[in-house]
């Protein structure tokens, strides 16, 4: 079953919201067709109403982020089974569209699109996604961004399970700033040595006299 990639729907939703930066990218219809991507069909049948529903969802989504990402994996685990529960999967054979080298159907199975409910449908394939991803490669591997204010949500794919920044932008800035801060206590340290020796040849000076 390919459904490595479906775990990016969790991802794209949960990070049209940054709380800290008390920002939403997720206020209408043509928002939440957005996150589609090539699925046009299912992106069509979006309503005004679905507009609450994914907010929801993505609330649901973010908080198993934010267990997975502060070590609390039972909890991640307990979150996504809800979720896994109240928006089931409908797996369907497909492959007639695709072709191996032999000519033959490359014949699989992926998570058929919900027939009336379109958040129904992006919930159940978002939930499904993540839990593959959860199972394949631990919830360890669910975070958040590390870089302040930036929270948004990433898979972390790395070799040694090393990330921790959504971009290379937030990473880059991250470094800048600790660069920053790193200089500025070597240059609070110097000025306080410097006063320090000061202070010792004031001493010295005085007992000489």
């Amino acid at each position: 079953m390919e459904l490595a990639h479906y775990s990016d729907f969790a991802v794209r939703l949960v990070n049209t919201e940054e709380p800290a930066r008390n920002k939403d990218a997720l206020t209408s219809v043509d928002d939440v067709r957005a996150l589609f991507g090539a699925s046009v069909q299912m992106a069509r049948r979006v309503t005004d109403t679905d507009v609450t529903r994914f907010r929801n969802v993505r609330g649901r989504l973010r908080a198993v982020f934010e267990a997975a990402d502060g070590d609390d994996h039972v909890l991640a685990v307990d979150l996504l089974n809800s979720l896994l529960m109240e928006f089931p999967v409908s797996p369907q054979v497909t492959g007639h569209d695709t072709l191996r080298e032999d000519g033959r159907p490359d014949w699989h199975i992926h998570l058929a699109e919900h027939p009336s409910n379109a958040s129904a449908g992006y919930a159940a394939m978002a939930s499904m996604g993540l839990a593959f991803a959860l199972t394949e490669h631990g919830p360890d591997r669910l975070g958040l961004c590390q870089a302040p204010p930036c929270r948004n949500a990433y898979l972390d794919t790395s070799t040694n399970r090393s990330r921790r920044y959504c971009s290379d932008r937030c990473a880059t800035r991250a470094n800048v700033a600790a660069y920053r801060a790193r200089k500025r206590l070597e240059a609070e340290a110097s000025a306080r040595s410097s006063r320090t020796a000061d202070t010792a040849q004031d001493s010295r000076a005085l007992s000489e006299r």
